[in-house]
């Protein structure tokens, strides 16, 4: 067995905080990688992808890649995508690995002292930077594979592309979206594996490892209030900012009804005999539908429970006021829905109509596209349950609905079945994606690149 392999299966015996060991020259070929990449700054509306995309390309020409198999593709100005093809026998569709480049905004004033979140820190055991899971990590994964594989002289039945693409975060050109639409041709698959699956640990032992096979559906809403204002030392009735806080309020009390799906009911099924005492009863009989209100009630205290159990809106942004003496003539707020497949953004538009009252209109900002679930029967998942228990022995793998939203979203819809995998495990309960002192364990940064180069060589082989 050689090194890599041999320090992938002893990372269920390394506590979450431990040290990194002296990296392997593959590893360390990752490590530059994830570094170049986290440090070159892509956050919307004024960070360079297209920097991003071609120093990666950079990376597989060096490797020996041939130009005609490495594309720069820039649909705006900073919105470029790398599309990169190892080719092999052409048998089978090919397999596409998808990441974003793009990352959410971080100032360093507000991380913890000594980070910096466009600079990777390696401290305690962990990887910080912004994007160092999301969604970073899998493109340098990718990237670093794909230059493995070439050096192995691997040759699959499929040709293995990678797309590293702009603006998942929200921006306006994303780059699935408008390779799809222009370039199908580039990226078109057979299947596809994307971020929105991870595994989860305990205590600093894996627990389980989650597959993504559907998400919720994104769609924000903006409430406003208006009034005419007027001099604050004559206060009125009715304000607008007290009309905002009241509809919020009402909002925050309010949720939505619990419904299962076949995805979410396996879920639950599946991680019930890994939660202790009346939690795992509760687990298992809401898996089987038979809860008693008590027993959902005690599953939804627990957040990323309740995200799967139904339909969530929570307020994201508010402002109010134009001068510290005069009253609000205007207050707004933004509420942002993850809605459960199945359920309809119309009425969720008019329940928060309801909800916000008289005074306060409510306006969607975009529309909501929701997309079906990929096979939880299907051979690739197969291969995926396959390889995982070659790493991780007895963890189950559980098939997931992502509360979040990827671009594996526009890929079902265009008919590449995606599943959302990395292999990067984390600690139950931590959450932070998108905020604070992002982080990864180094350790299990480097397990799931071990895993995803072992199912992607797998999945390429046709196995």
């Amino acid at each position: 067995m050689n090194r890599a392999a041999l320090f992938a299966c002893c990372l269920a015996l390394v506590p979450a905080g431990a040290s990194a060991q002296a990296l392997a020259p593959g590893e360390q070929r990752l490590h530059d990688i994830y570094r170049e990449l986290i440090e070159i700054r892509t956050v919307h509306p004024d960070g360079d992808n297209t920097a991003a995309a071609q120093a990666m390309a950079k990376r597989l020409l060096d490797a020996g890649f041939d130009a005609k198999d490495v594309e720069v593709v820039v649909p705006a100005p900073l919105k470029g995508n790398l599309v990169a093809r190892l080719r092999g026998t052409g048998e089978l569709k090919p397999l596409l690995l998808l990441a974003h480049l793009d990352v959410v905004e971080a100032k360093k004033e507000d991380w913890s002292d000594g980070l910096d979140p466009f600079k990777l820190t390696e401290k305690d055991g962990y990887y910080y930077a912004r994007g160092s899971i999301d969604d970073k990590s899998m493109a340098s994964i990718f990237v670093a594979n794909l230059i493995r594989l070439r050096s192995e002289g691997f040759r699959g039945k499929r040709d293995i592309i990678v797309a590293l693409t702009a603006d998942e975060e929200g921006g306006p050109s994303n780059g699935v979206q408008w390779l799809l639409a222009n370039r199908r041709a580039l990226i078109d698959a057979e299947l596809a594996l994307n971020e929105g699956g991870s595994g989860e640990w305990k205590a600093g032992k894996p627990s389980t490892h989650a597959i993504q096979v559907g998400e919720k559906v994104y769609q924000s809403f903006e409430f406003v209030a208006t009034n005419a204002g007027g001099h604050s030392s004559v206060p009125e009735r009715v304000n607008a900012i007290y009309d905002i806080a009241g509809a919020l309020e009402r909002l925050s009390a309010y949720r939505f009804p619990a419904r299962l799906s076949p995805v979410t009911s396996a879920y639950f099924s599946r991680i019930a005999t890994g939660e202790p005492g009346a939690m795992g009863e509760a687990v298992a009989a809401t898996a089987a539908g038979r809860a008693t209100e008590e027993q959902l009630e005690r599953v939804s205290t627990v957040p990323r429970f309740n995200a799967q159990l139904r339909t969530t809106c929570v307020a994201t942004q508010l402002e109010g006021g134009h001068a510290q003496n005069a009253l609000p003539q205007r207050a707004r707020a933004v509420v942002n829905c993850r809605i459960l497949p199945g359920d309809d953004p119309e009425a969720i538009a008019r329940e928060l109509r309801r909800i916000a009252g008289e005074r306060v209109s409510v306006k969607a900002l975009q529309q909501a596209v929701a997309s079906g679930a990929a096979d939880t029967s299907s051979p690739a998942m197969r291969t995926i349950e396959r390889v995982s228990e070659s790493m991780w022995p007895g963890i189950p793998v559980v098939p997931v609905m992502s509360t979040g939203a990827t671009d594996g979203l526009r890929l079902r819809n265009a008919g590449i079945p995606t599943y959302g995998t990395s292999g990067i495990f984390t600690e139950s309960g931590e959450n932070r994606l998108h905020g604070r002192d992002e982080r990864v364990p180094v350790h299990s940064f480097y397990g799931g690149a071990e895993y995803l180069y072992r199912l992607v060589k797998a999945l390429a082989a046709g196995l």
